[in-house]
């Protein structure tokens, strides 16, 4: 089987530009020497008309046809071959009433009846005509010829020969298609370089190629996960997908300016803030994104920039509520471990037989509830119990204040683990780091209706004032090294608390060497039930 090989998109284009050039001119030049040869036609019947005219009104000339006899030396001969020798007239030929010739360029013909009828004339109408005579194809003028008293006593006929129309119509027709020919060659060159600028525009690539690109270019931007939003030099969108629409919040409409949308302040910061983000975590409508934007450009020349948004806000969820899982899980731990010590306290005085105090031991322990004071929900108890066993092998001391009550169970105790266990991590590393003794944490927790609020206050090196916002970004750490993992905490608590209406801020500095205070709200976070039985302790 033979497969042809169809032509490239330029070839196509010159082959066709050529083609349709080509007909357009030769239909051009077609009608041009068609309107020529009618325009100079005409001109010569006007001429010989012209010319008839000025015979016809030579003195005495009528008078002369209606009284002489038609002789090859007569007057009228010699007039008329003078006039026509003159203006290059094919023929100037005078007749009589009856048509009886007094002049004619053969001699021969003088006294002979003309070839042509002269009725019209000689009924008193001027005649402008192309026919066949005895010499030939010519364009011809008639016009009555008559006498001092005005009668009609014969007629002019003048003709001018066909050959000199066509003469005169090949030289026009021969110069418009020159201009045709240099047209076409124009024409021809505009098109080579029009395609030429074609190939290297699409880059060699041929219309189904190009349709096969676009069809996988929307198919690759609308099934990627990552949000994909290109703008040009000028600031106007290029190319976006459904997800970059999604995580922007905005319709983007390509050819628009970036700026006339309605994409938030802090998204269009991206496109400006230097250095490029890559890879950098950025909170946008609540959503938690990672960052990366790229320059585009041909050369030294800047053709626009791409912005890549991937949603990390699900990510970060499940690594809440791992981090969540894991404190609950060390809490509950703790809590064992502690169970585990009373039961061998108890086991300890039954074996010695101390049966009383074994007795006033475990009426101890119902009567407590809960074995840490002030907090009746066994999430936040087992969390403040797991905690204490990590700051004491950090060499840090962690205190729950007399201030504590919280008298009703937790209804999110992922989210509120989440943000009370970072809090207290952070306090913790704080205080692990700083020089002031002893190194302490304390934890205040306050029910407020249906909010929790929690304080968190560690002796460590405080917070500069340049850094008091700085400090809740993703990625920003105080500690040397900024190793994987840090700058993390207290923007995740940050984001939590907002998820719920909260927010955490830092609400105390305390100078240099003299740690920091940081204050959560979770509003909604306790369960509006019946509070849990109990006594403030």
């Amino acid at each position: 089987m033979i497969r042809t090989r169809r032509l490239a998109l330029g070839t196509q284009a010159v082959v066709a530009l050529a083609v349709l050039l080509s007909v357009v001119v030769l239909l051009s030049l077609g009608v041009s020497a068609a309107v020529v040869r009618h325009d100079l036609e005409t001109q010569y019947e006007q001429r010989a008309l012209a010319i008839a005219r000025s015979v016809a009104a030579l003195p005495g000339l009528g008078r002369q046809v209606a009284t002489a006899t038609p002789t090859p030396d007569g007057a009228v001969e010699l007039e008329a071959e003078g006039v026509r020798r003159r203006t290059g007239a094919l023929y100037v030929v005078v007749t009589d009433a009856q048509g009886i010739r007094f002049s004619h360029p053969t001699l021969g013909n003088i006294g002979r009846p003309v070839s042509t009828s002269p009725d019209a004339a000689l009924s008193g109408r001027e005649v402008v005509t192309v026919e066949q005579g005895t010499l030939g194809y010519s364009a011809r003028g008639k016009v009555p010829l008559r006498d001092d008293s005005g009668r009609i006593v014969g007629e002019v006929s003048v003709g001018i020969a066909m050959s000199e129309v066509a003469h005169q119509a090949g030289t026009l027709t021969a110069i418009l298609g020159v201009i045709a020919l240099g047209a076409l060659a124009l024409g021809l060159l505009g098109a080579l370089t029009l395609a030429r600028r074609l190939r290297r525009t699409t880059l060699g690539l041929q219309p189904e190629e190009m349709a096969d690109l676009v069809r996988e270019h929307v198919a690759v931007l609308g099934g990627v996960r990552d949000g994909v939003v290109a703008v040009d030099g000028r600031g106007r969108v290029t190319v976006s997908n459904p997800e970059a629409r999604r995580l922007l919040g905005s319709e983007l409409t390509t050819g628009v300016r970036l700026c006339d949308t309605s994409v938030a302040p802090e998204s269009l910061a991206l496109f400006e803030e230097e250095p490029a983000p890559s890879g950098a975590l950025r909170l946008l409508g609540g959503r938690v994104v990672v960052v990366t934007r790229l320059p585009v450009q041909r050369g030294q020349r800047d053709l626009g920039t791409v912005l890549i948004l991937r949603d990390r806000t699900d990510l970060d969820e499940m690594a809440g509520e791992l981090e969540a899982t894991r404190a609950l899980t060390d809490a509950l731990r703790a809590q064992a471990h502690e169970h585990n010590n009373r039961l061998h306290a108890l086991m300890g005085m039954l074996h010695r037989g101390d049966v009383d105090a074994a007795s006033s031991y475990l009426t101890g322990l119902s009567d407590a509830g809960t074995w840490l004071s002030g907090v009746d929900d066994p999430y936040l108890a087992g969390l403040l119990a797991a905690k204490s066993a990590t700051a004491s092998e950090a060499g840090v001391l962690l205190r729950v204040s007399d201030g504590t009550w919280l008298d009703r169970r937790v209804a999110h105790p992922l989210d509120t683990v989440t943000v009370v266990g970072n809090l207290i991590d952070n306090g913790i590393g704080a205080a692990a780091r700083g020089d002031r003794l002893p190194r302490s944490v304390d934890v205040t927790l306050l029910a407020d209706g249906p909010d929790l609020l929690v304080h968190v206050v560690d002796s460590g090196a405080g917070v500069a004032a340049e850094h008091a916002e700085q400090v809740f970004q993703r990625g920003f750490t105080t500690r040397e090294g900024d190793g994987t993992g840090h700058g993390l905490g207290l923007a995740l608590a940050r984001h939590t608390a907002r998820a719920h209406g909260g927010d955490v801020r830092l609400v105390s500095r305390r100078g240099p060497d003299s740690g920091a205070a940081f204050e959560a709200r979770l509003a909604g976070v306790l369960n509006p039930s019946t509070p849990v039985a109990g006594e403030r302790r």
